[in-house]
């Protein structure tokens, strides 16, 4: 049998592709951002602060020389999540990547949130998801290839007190993604969910320092630490890029052992 030929480091090139990041201004969404830059992606930032969007665009291409631009848009719309796609076909005439990075969390026990805070998280963190995915997933099948990478999380995967809102959309996503994977896998479409630990981003600065953190968040994971944001950004490209060229349905932990506890 002949010998596969193995491509090596020039399969995390990402050079000549197009990645929407939604949430991309800040936080997780930023750092993938960066890193898919860093491999020579072209980027769209979509989130609803224009002014944020446009700022973290503009440093995506001072700090990377790529082609960076921002988009405003409720992800939880149709309408704006199809204009979405729309303005990226005009101005780069292909979409191959769509991390789905927005969402939300809030925090409490179930007797003190209240049932609209518990449909505002699913709406943003699972319905924003998958609109988002409906949207783009016409025109990479008609390529017939495309990349989809869902921001699922741990509490995706494991339970924690006082987050039934967003371990229950998470667990949504975790299953969306599974069941689209099967769905797009004939269309030469991966889909694939990345499932964070506990990094510290703005949505989690408030806990950061409580005894809840100490003792069931970073206290929990095998590192004892949080993560630093960098270090989501070789997960992203991975499976962004012909590197993850197998990858289907995976869920991806990057959460410093927390779920091998």
């Amino acid at each position: 049998m002949q010998r596969e030929t193995l491509p090596g480091i020039k399969q995390f090139d990402l050079r000549g592709r197009v990645a929407i990041i939604t949430g991309g201004s800040k936080g997780l969404g930023l750092a993938m951002a960066a890193g898919l830059a860093s491999a020579g992606a072209t980027i769209m930032l979509v989130n609803r602060n224009a002014e944020e969007g446009l700022a973290a665009a503009q440093e995506l291409t001072r700090d990377f020389g790529v082609k960076a631009i921002a988009f405003k848009a409720d992800i939880t719309q149709q309408e704006e999540t199809e204009a979405m796609v729309r303005a990226a076909l005009d101005e780069f005439g292909q979409i191959d990547i769509l991390i789905n990075s927005a969402g939300i969390n809030i925090r409490g026990a179930i007797d003190e949130i209240t049932p609209d805070d518990f449909t505002k998280v699913l709406d943003v963190n699972v319905n924003g998801t998958w609109l988002c995915c409906r949207a783009v997933i016409p025109h990479m099948k008609q390529r017939g290839k495309g990349s989809i990478i869902n921001l699922a999380s741990t509490l995706g995967l494991v339970g924690l007190s006082n987050r039934t809102p967003y371990t229950a959309s998470k667990g949504a996503v975790v299953q969306m993604t599974r069941a689209l994977a099967l769905e797009m896998a004939p269309f030469n479409i991966n889909v694939n969910a990345i499932c964070p630990g506990p990094f510290l981003t703005e949505m989690n600065i408030p806990i950061a320092h409580t005894d809840e953190a100490k003792n069931f968040v970073v206290g929990a994971t095998a590192l004892g630490r949080w993560g630093h944001l960098r270090e989501i950004q070789g997960a992203a490209i991975f499976l962004a890029s012909d590197a993850g060229s197998y990858m289907v349905g995976s869920m991806l932990t990057v959460d410093g052992g927390w779920t091998a506890k």
